[in-house]
């Protein structure tokens, strides 16, 4: 099986799964919230894993740990006590849906047809907060956060940004008041996420009971999944820039393996580990069926089998019919060149067989 598929989630890194291993183990067990000497070891590893997460935010900050992204946003969205709301068209539906429960009249910040959000975009009267993802997901464009930050402060809002495909990768929004992440998007386990929220920012918590993480998240924490994502971070950290270049030569294959396709959102202002592509004519779902040796997308993992065309390339313009001939090939630090090369041949032998244009 060739792995494409790095924005619904990353494989494990073998460092991470190493630091985890001594909290699985027999003598590992302890609650890190008990006051004995293994409770005491547990809670050591927990706020090591913290710092090594910090590292990935911006100072003047503190890291919550939560179960997952959808958690965090949902803390900050539901937490900051914000009543009208801004977010973008393209948000991922932890934002999207989580603001209109919020605020059913929330607005929406429309993007170009490369996927962008205007620096410029009018904030409207009276908004709370505004939540602009960094990466997205689906198209992996690039947002201009912190301007938007600048321009949501201005309009006497906070800024909420959803960072899950940038964290490790791009540097954090400095001037954002909330960011969210989550580990298994960064070669970290599943199951464990994390919310930065500036100093001086106060949030009501969703979860109560003992109120063991900072007050805002009561529930025993794992030692075990805090040090696979305090790993995972920290060697983001050691390895961004040759992670990059990895990258950057990746995509530069990609591009010349799949010239013959459209590109679906900017190429310069974009994640270049994210092909969101598209072809006439392209049968999709049995493209992916006759394709079973590899690991692509049709879309968002999260949408994946609603039946329902992307809103987020609806958003750029696409019609339904466009929107359903799309891909999209993710890749990172544990791609080969060789697997892009097997993976575009398979694809074009199935495009041929379907006689897609």
């Amino acid at each position: 099986m060739i792995y494409l598929d790095y924005q619904a989630t990353t494989p494990l890194a073998p460092e991470a799964r190493e630091a985890m291993l001594r909290w699985l183990a027999d003598d590992g067990f302890a609650n890190p919230h008990s006051p004995h000497r293994p409770g005491r070891a547990a809670a050591a590893a927990v706020e090591l894993a913290r710092a090594q997460v910090a590292a990935l935010f911006p100072s003047g900050g503190r890291v919550i740990f939560t179960s997952g992204a959808t958690e965090a946003l949902n803390l900050a969205i539901l937490g900051c006590g914000a009543r009208q709301m801004a977010v973008s068209a393209i948000e991922h539906a932890a934002v999207l849906d989580t603001a209109r429960f919020a605020d059913p009249g929330c607005a929406v910040l429309p993007v170009d047809a490369a996927g962008l959000v205007a620096a410029d975009v009018a904030i409207p009267a009276g908004t709370g907060l505004v939540a602009v993802m960094q990466v997205n997901n689906e198209i992996g464009t690039v947002q201009p956060v912190e301007a938007l930050a600048d321009a949501a402060h201005a309009a006497g809002a906070l800024f909420l940004c959803d960072a899950v495909q940038g964290a490790g990768k791009l540097a954090p929004p400095a001037n954002a008041d909330m960011i969210a992440i989550s580990a298994h998007k960064l070669c970290g386990p599943k199951g464990i996420g994390a919310l930065w929220v500036r100093d001086g920012i106060a949030l009501a918590p969703l979860i109560h009971g003992g109120g063991q993480e900072q007050g805002l998240r009561s529930g025993t924490l794992s030692p075990a999944l805090c040090a696979g994502f305090g790993a995972a971070a920290a060697l983001c950290t050691s390895l961004r820039e040759s992670d990059g270049q990895h990258v950057e030569s990746l995509w530069a294959l990609a591009r010349a393996l799949f010239s013959g396709w459209t590109l679906n959102g900017s190429e310069d202002r974009r994640w270049h580990g994210n092909l969101n592509i598209r072809r006439a004519g392209l049968d999709v779902a049995r493209l992916m069926s006759d394709c079973r040796t590899l690991a692509f997308s049709a879309g968002s993992a999260c949408a994946s089998g609603s039946g329902r065309p992307s809103h987020v390339l609806r958003a750029l313009g696409l019609s339904d019919r466009e929107a359903r001939t799309a891909i999209r090939i993710g890749f990172g630090r544990y791609t080969r060149a060789e697997d892009l090369e097997l993976a575009a041949a398979a694809i074009h032998a199935a495009v041929k067989a379907q006689g897609a244009t």
